[in-house]
């Protein structure tokens, strides 16, 4: 089955976990699915994959959970955007047959979350094959500050991102293949986003919290900062050909300066998706919602591609004048007000 058709029916057990039976999981798929039925297909499997289902099956849970957490940042992401990072079959299928801007960051922001899921369990003690990140002790501090605590071993959850992203498109590599190596440079500008970007945590020791010494260990960024991240490079990404040789990549362009590993590319220039066209997967931005006052992306000119909007009054609950009950109850009243809201033409 083809990459896409798994990724597709992924994005649909995430939205409707109820109403989908019979999962899969394709190696080099950028969502991964229910962790139960991830290793039921392990003929679908090659090498380490197939060795992390009979082994590691708590290895499996958590790279599920990563790929749960990419699919929400993206739609954080792109929600402004006349692609939304729908999660609908009918455009997904579509968007994710194309090279585009679009699937580059799909498959980075997925490599990431698998990354940080992983990583993440590791120093919560979640699993038996990895812990706190110490080993850093041997590098020199400046004397007012030692290496302790609890560091994110974010060179396990590297490795295992590796492991599930990578290993059916390594396997293809020897191929001239342009799709395979464009996939694979953007799992690794995902999951770059997050190894290059750790940061230096402390905490202070001696009395009444003088700091008289430190400890410090290192976390990984929030995921939220990791989308973002990603999202600068979504915006910049390079659009590039395969080289002679079949081996690397090249920038369309000789006025194109030749991406590094942090970046984004793809191949194919992405459609408008302000109208619907099935074709490409596009649904359109009829009936979306946008902001009258802002002229950025999000804002009723360019989210309607220009085609107007009109208003609509909607009714909204909400909790309000909240009180605390001694002890321990708070009791809030039902406020109803009626909201103005602007959509798409």
């Amino acid at each position: 089955m083809r990459l896409q058709a798994i990724l597709v029916f992924l994005y649909l057990v995430l939205m409707f976990p109820t109403n989908i039976i019979g999962l899969w999981w394709a190696v080099g798929s950028p969502l991964v699915m229910d962790p139960n039925s991830i290793c039921r297909k392990s003929r679908r499997l090659v090498g380490k994959q197939r060795k992390i289902c009979r082994k590691e099956p708590e290895i499996v849970e958590e790279v599920a959970k990563g790929a749960k957490l990419a699919l929400v940042e993206c739609q954080y992401q792109f929600r402004n955007r006349h692609w939304n990072c729908t999660s609908k079959q009918r455009s997904i299928s579509k968007v994710l047959r194309r090279d585009t801007r679009e699937t580059a960051f799909l498959y980075s922001i997925t490599a990431a979350g698998v990354v940080y899921a992983v990583t993440q369990a590791c120093t919560m003690g979640s699993l038996l094959q990895c812990s706190c990140h110490n080993h850093v002790r041997d590098v020199a501090t400046d004397g007012e500050w030692e290496w302790g605590g609890c560091g994110d071993d974010v060179n396990f959850g590297y490795r295992k991102s590796q492991e599930f992203m990578d290993a059916r498109r390594r396997k293809k590599r020897r191929r001239a293949d342009l799709t395979t190596l464009i996939l694979l440079h953007n799992n690794e500008a995902g999951r770059r986003a997050i190894k290059n970007h750790m940061r230096q945590e402390c905490k202070c020791h001696g009395l009444s919290g003088s700091c008289t010494l430190k400890t410090c260990w290192m976390k990984m960024p929030t995921f939220r900062e990791v989308g973002d991240r990603l999202k600068e490079k979504f915006k910049g990404a390079a659009k590039v050909i395969i080289s002679n040789d079949g081996k690397g990549l090249l920038p369309e362009g000789d006025t194109i300066k030749p991406p590094s590993k942090d970046d984004l590319v793809y191949s194919e220039d992405s459609p408008s998706f302000c109208n619907r066209k099935r074709k490409v997967g596009s649904l359109g931005t009829r009936g979306r919602e946008c902001d009258p006052t802002s002229m950025d992306v999000g804002g009723c000119d360019l989210l309607c591609c220009n085609r107007g909007h009109y208003k609509q009054e909607v009714t909204v609950k909400e909790n309000c004048k909240c009180r605390f009950m001694w002890c321990c109850e708070v009791i809030c009243e039902t406020c109803v007000s009626v909201k103005t809201i602007h959509r798409c033409l």
